[in-house]
């Protein structure tokens, strides 16, 4: 079971990570906050089309998204989802004779830590229902190589429960956080499986292979980080975590991307023993200073973007004249994301 101990460890954590995000003594773990995201692609060439694609939170069971404002001088904007997924984004797009491209897009979200309560006995359930979640993708294979190392972990283990504590175990000790990988990391797992060092989304990749090739349903979460400032820049804010399904309670988060994180931020090293308080700190659940934008990997977007599919759409996704931009480059795609915090209503 998921423990107050835990929780108050996870929120202290969140201190390190976010300064101020400790709840006052007595009160609920919540955030509440309004993040803007002001984009503008004026500075393209005129006579090509650009489109715009941007992660869209709703609401679930710990996150309410409220207060939603869009302006701008787009030639058209809506909401969608991918077909595979459901996962949702704003779209907008600017004819070719459009010569200044603006967008603001801002939300209030309210968000509740999450902690799951692992004593419920594991019922029947049928691997069919979630083979969406226990497939290979583009850049993480479950076969072969992973699919032999994911026996080698759970080998002995009779539940999903058990299976996906080894899985996650092994993850916490055996990948390093690399802060010199560019974004968050795409989870090229033929990579990692030579070099286990990456950021969240490498990191979570490893988790999320590794389960599926167990024989345990698992994916990305991709969101943002909540800041703490009354117009504190978050723009490069992003965090990819992980879910695993287990039969009886539903998706469970599980975060050995931060664990690695906050054993940088003690001066620990690769091959130095994972300290107890952070591995308990984010397996079944995680602080509320997050928002969830959306799930799934390689993405045909709504209405399609051109060329491959995409990773994930966690950072925002453009196109001009059919050429993808590079969303890490802010010489070529300028957009800017805020925070202000919000009083929460308890």
């Amino acid at each position: 079971m998921r423990s107050v101990r835990a929780l108050a460890a996870a929120a202290a954590l969140a201190a390190l990570l976010v300064p101020g995000s400790v709840p006052a003594a007595g009160r609920p773990d919540i955030r509440t906050g309004r993040i803007t995201l002001a984009f503008d692609l004026s500075e393209h060439p005129a006579g090509r089309e650009a489109r715009l694609w941007v992660p869209y939170p709703v609401s679930d069971r710990y996150q309410e998204i409220s207060g939603v404002r869009i302006e701008g001088n787009a030639a058209e904007w809506g909401v969608y989802t991918d077909r595979e997924y459901g996962t949702p984004m704003l779209y907008a797009r600017w004819a070719p004779n459009a010569d200044v491209r603006r967008l603001t897009f801002s939300f209030q979200v309210r968000r509740e830590a999450r902690a799951a309560d692992l004593t419920a006995p594991e019922t029947p359930w049928d691997p069919a229902d979630y083979r969406l979640w226990l497939r290979s993708t583009r850049r993480a294979s479950v076969d072969g190589r992973v699919r032999a190392l994911a026996e080698k972990i759970t080998a002995g283990k009779a539940t999903v429960l058990a299976k996906a504590r080894a899985v996650y175990d092994w993850t916490c000790e055996n990948t390093y956080r690399n802060p010199d990988v560019r974004g968050c990391g795409v989870g090229d797992m033929s990579r990692l499986l030579a070099d286990p060092g990456g950021k969240c989304g490498d990191i979570s990749s490893v988790f999320v292979a590794l389960c599926r090739a167990a024989g345990v349903p698992a994916r990305h979460v991709l969101g943002l980080r909540q800041g703490a400032k009354p117009g504190q820049d978050i723009t490069t804010w992003q965090h990819c975590w992980a879910e695993f399904y287990l039969p009886g309670t539903g998706w469970v988060a599980a975060d050995p991307a931060d664990v690695r994180k906050m054993m940088l931020k003690r001066g620990l090293g690769r091959h130095d023993p994972v300290p107890g308080d952070l591995r308990e700190a984010y397996w079944a659940g995680v602080e509320a200073g997050r928002v969830r934008l959306g799930v799934g990997r390689d993405l045909v977007l709504s209405p399609p973007q051109a060329g491959a599919p995409v990773d994930y759409l966690m950072y925002p996704f453009a196109q001009v004249g059919g050429a993808t931009l590079d969303w890490l480059d802010p010489g070529r795609f300028r957009y800017r994301i805020t925070y202000d915090p919000v009083q929460p209503v308890l």
